[in-house]
């Protein structure tokens, strides 16, 4: 029996808890807490992304989270909270199940850029093309 997108992020949000706005930025202050912005490289380079977070693209999220690949992020570890966040969730929520997958403990869905930027998050800007 096949499956479709929509059954892979109803049971990715079942397993990685959505978190919000506010929460999320408390626990960013706690300077434990790792952001990662999986959009694609053209959707960052347009609005720019939460202040200090990495830029994985989901296509690298596995690849950049496991330790034994050699495309591995050293800032990435099981034991630290992730926070996750694409345009609208459903990447997130995708990739936050691949995490929990490889290991990591706590991980959180965002959702949307834009509902972080709605609710006063800090966001470093993209730079003036041809800057």
């Amino acid at each position: 029996m096949s499956t479709n997108v929509k059954q892979l992020i109803e049971a990715a949000n079942a397993a990685v808890p959505r978190i919000a706005p506010a929460k999320a930025q408390d626990l960013i202050a706690s300077g434990h807490a790792v952001v990662i912005d999986v959009r694609d490289a053209p959707e960052v380079e347009k609005s720019g992304k939460i202040s200090g977070a990495l830029h994985i693209s989901r296509g690298m999220l596995e690849f950049r989270a496991d330790p034994d690949s050699p495309y591995h992020d050293k800032t990435l570890h099981r034991d630290r909270p992730v926070i996750l966040y694409c345009a609208s969730g459903g990447r997130a929520a995708l990739g936050g199940k691949a995490l929990k997958d490889l290991g990591y403990g706590e991980v959180y869905n965002l959702g949307g850029f834009k509902d972080w930027v709605d609710n006063g998050g800090q966001v470093d800007h993209p730079i003036e093309p041809g800057m």
